[in-house]
C-alpha cells in the first residue's frame, strides 16, 4: 500500500480503537464478518448487531462518524508525543505477538521494539512481594537481561518493577506493557521507571493516550505480555493473583509456563505451586530457563549480530558460537568445520567437544557433526 493508503488504514483503526467497549474479542467478531475497519464502518448499525457481542448502543458508538475527527487528533497527538502508532502489518510490529489469536489492531510504542526483542521472557508475579520474591525478580530478570534476552512486564508494583529494574541495572533491554495508554502511566510512582524504560527498550499499549486505569484492562493486557515472549516466569503468585491470568494466556498461546517455588506453607506463592502441580515447569535459576525453552519460530539476531536459533545458545560464549553457526541441521565432516573456520583446528576441535558434551551438537559415524534439534 502506499502512504495515503496505510494512514487511512491507520485512522480507522485508531477510530475503532477509540470505541469504548470495543475489546480484542469484538475486533476479531467484527472481521469474522467485515473485512477490515473500512467494511466495518460502512456497515449499517443493523448489520453491526448481528455480530455477537454487539448490541445497539455499541453498534451507535461504531457507527458515529465524529470518531474519525477524534482518531486524527490521536494520530497528531501521538506525532507530537513521538509515540509511534504500529499496525499488525508493520514491520517493527512484534512477530511473536502478531501471531497470536487476538494481537492488537494497533500498538501505541514509546522507546523502541528492535528485532532482538524476538528474544524475550516475561516476568510477572505479586504486587505485595516479600524479600525472597524481590531476591528472584532480581535474580532472574538481571541474569536473563546479561544472557541478552529482552524482559518483558507490567510495569505494577512489586515483582513486575523489580523486573524491569534488574533487567535495567543489568544493561539489557526490556519492555512495560501497559493496561493505561502511554500517556498515563500507572501507578503514578513508576513515572520515573517508565522513563528509563522507554530509554532502553519500550513501552507499549493497546490502549488509547489517556487511557485511565480500569480493572478489566489488566487481564486483556497480560495476553499482550505473554504474546510477545517465548516463555512466562512467575514468581510469587497467591491463588488470586493476576498473573496467574498471565500463564493461562501462555497456555493458550504456546508459549512455556515457568514458575518459581517458594516455601511449601507459604500462601504467597500457592499460585505457583498449583501451575506446578498443573504442569508448569519449576525452575530454580535462570538456566533452567534457558535449557527449557525450545528452537525459536525463526532464528532470532543478538544485538552483535550473531543469528540465535534457541535461547540456550546465549549462553555460548563467542568463540563457541562461531564454530556452532557452521554446524547446520545437515550432516557436515568435521573436516569441512575445520576449513571453514579462523581458529586453529586444535580449539575448533575443542570447541566442537564443548559443544557435544552441552547437547548442541551431536556426532555421527564417520566424522560427520549435526545440530542437535
Amino acid at each position: 500500500m502506499d502512504d495515503s493508503a496505510v494512514e487511512s488504514e491507520l485512522l480507522g483503526w485508531l477510530r475503532l480503537n477509540l470505541v469504548p467497549g470495543v475489546g480484542p474479542r469484538t475486533v476479531q467478531a467484527l472481521l469474522e464478518r467485515f473485512e477490515g475497519p473500512a467494511g466495518i464502518f460502512a456497515a449499517t448499525p443493523e448489520q453491526l448487531r448481528q455480530v455477537d457481542g454487539v448490541g445497539p448502543k455499541l453498534a451507535a458508538a461504531i457507527a458515529d462518524s465524529d470518531r474519525l475527527a477524534e482518531a486524527r487528533r490521536e494520530r497528531e497527538r501521538c506525532r507530537d508525543a513521538r509515540v509511534d502508532l504500529l499496525l499488525a502489518s508493520d514491520d517493527r510490529y512484534p512477530r511473536m505477538l502478531r501471531e497470536i489469536f487476538d494481537p492488537p489492531a494497533v500498538l501505541y510504542g514509546r522507546g523502541a521494539l528492535l528485532p532482538r526483542d524476538a528474544l524475550a521472557i516475561a516476568i510477572v508475579g505479586s504486587r505485595r512481594c516479600s524479600h525472597y520474591g524481590r531476591r528472584q525478580a532480581e535474580r532472574f530478570a538481571g541474569t536473563l537481561a546479561r544472557a541478552g534476552l529482552t524482559v518483558v512486564s507490567g510495569l505494577a508494583r512489586g515483582i513486575d518493577s523489580v523486573a524491569h529494574r534488574a533487567a535495567l541495572a543489568a544493561g539489557g533491554r526490556t519492555i512495560a506493557v501497559l493496561a493505561t495508554g502511554v500517556a498515563r502511566i500507572y501507578p503514578p510512582e513508576n513515572a520515573e521507571l517508565a522513563e528509563e524504560v522507554a530509554a532502553n527498550g519500550a513501552l507499549v499499549s493497546e490502549s488509547p493516550l489517556d487511557q485511565g486505569a480500569l480493572p478489566g484492562l489488566f487481564p486483556q493486557r497480560n495476553r499482550i505480555i505473554s504474546g510477545m515472549c517465548s516463555g512466562v516466569i512467575i514468581i510469587e503468585a497467591s491463588r488470586k493473583s493476576g498473573a496467574l491470568h498471565t500463564a493461562r494466556h501462555a497456555h493458550e498461546q504456546g508459549r512455556d509456563v515457568f514458575a518459581v517455588p517458594g516455601q511449601i506453607d507459604s500462601l504467597a506463592s500457592e499460585g505457583c505451586h498449583d501451575l506446578i502441580r498443573d504442569g508448569a515447569t519449576l525452575v530454580r535459576s535462570p538456566d533452567d530457563v534457558l535449557e527449557a525453552l525450545g528452537p525459536l519460530v525463526s532464528p532470532a539476531r543478538t544485538e552483535e549480530g550473531v543469528e540465535v536459533r534457541t535461547p540456550r545458545e546465549l549462553t555460548l560464549d563467542d568463540q563457541e558460537r562461531a564454530v556452532l553457526a557452521l554446524v547446520g541441521t545437515e550432516p557436515l565432516h568435521a573436516d569441512q568445520i575445520l576449513h571453514a573456520c579462523d581458529l586453529e583446528p586444535s580449539r575448533v576441535l575443542a570447541t566442537l567437544t564443548v559443544l557435544e558434551m552441552r547437547r548442541f551438537v551431536r556426532r555421527l559415524p564417520g566424522g560427520y557433526l549435526v545440530r542437535t534439534p
